[in-house]
């Protein structure tokens, strides 16, 4: 989403729509820079295969809005039919070697060059604004304008409270509870946990458990989610999409890395990140590789005092 304001400034007057798994929508609501979100719900067809028939009708109702353009920024065989079916006078994707997989490539007239263990933003601005003719430098994304908007309020917050996202898609990228809990001892600031499943409830409930500073959010959308981080003062977690919340809000974070490649990232005066020792292939992801537990909690306290002063 960061390259939307860039696209807007060269191109103001352009429509810019964009396709989303509908439990994801959330994310895009309030944008300025989108003018219609095009829900769809891929995952469906996971528990039932007759779903596709579904999809697809949705799908050719949005191909009548003869777009000019549709691009690809996902870069896998799913997504690429998806531009495929919508069509447009031209498709633009990543190019056969700049994608894990390749053969989404062939469905795209316009093909954009860029390494694939590159940075991920610098990836996705390149994808969406290279086939316009738009250039953007790595500068102009450090200095970005946050890009994630939310409509929602939560009228019970403190004036300064801190932010914890505890869990992600990999046990193995989950930093400790317990040193989550130092943290929290050491800052001594009140702080919201931010969960996502009933196992993350557990570790929720077993954290504010030990210490006064730590409190249960509770589960809302991701609207609401938006609007809470927007407010806080830090937000600590680990690699996944809440945490990445902050950086497209401009709030202070730091993102702990372990079996993943810390590009996902950029780093700024307020944006930090912390790794573990091990060396990552981005080719083939070990999630296996629970270095992430050998992270100090002493290290991100420092970092966190920092940001905080």
């Amino acid at each position: 989403m960061v390259a939307l304001q860039f696209i807007k400034k060269v191109l103001p007057t352009s429509q810019i729509d964009w396709v989303v798994e509908r439990a994801f929508a959330d994310v895009l609501k309030n944008n300025p820079h989108i003018d219609n979100i095009l829900p769809i719900n891929l995952k469906s067809l996971k528990k039932r295969k007759s779903e596709i028939f579904t999809q697809y009708k949705i799908l050719k109702t949005y191909s009548k809005n003869n777009y000019d353009i549709v691009i690809d920024a996902q870069g896998l065989l799913k997504s690429a039919i998806v531009a495929k079916i919508i069509g447009a006078k031209v498709i633009a994707g990543f190019g056969k070697e700049s994608i894990r997989e390749g053969i989404a490539s062939l469905f795209y007239d316009k093909k954009v060059s860029i390494a694939y263990d590159a940075n991920t933003i610098d990836r996705n601005a390149t994808v969406l604004c290279e086939p316009l003719g738009i250039k953007v430098s790595s500068d102009e994304i450090v200095k970005k304008e946050k890009f994630l908007f939310a409509s929602s309020h939560a009228p019970n917050l403190p004036e300064i409270f801190n932010i914890f996202v505890i869990g992600s898609t990999w046990e193995s990228r989950n930093y400790p509870k317990e040193k989550f809990v130092e943290i929290a001892e050491a800052l001594k600031r009140e702080t919201y946990i931010v969960w996502g499943s009933d196992e993350e409830h557990k570790k929720a409930l077993w954290m504010q458990e030990q210490s006064e500073f730590l409190h249960i959010l509770p589960r809302g959308s991701l609207d609401e989610l938006k609007y809470v981080i927007s407010k806080c003062a830090l937000l600590i977690g680990n690699d996944t999409g809440p945490t990445h919340m902050a950086w497209g809000l401009n709030v202070p974070s730091i993102t702990i890395f372990g079996p993943t490649p810390t590009n996902r990232v950029y780093v700024t005066p307020i944006n930090r990140v912390v790794k573990s020792s091990s060396v990552v292939n981005h080719y083939k992801l070990n999630k296996n590789d629970f270095s992430i537990c050998e992270i100090e909690a002493d290290e991100i306290i420092q970092i966190a005092k920092e940001l905080l002063h």
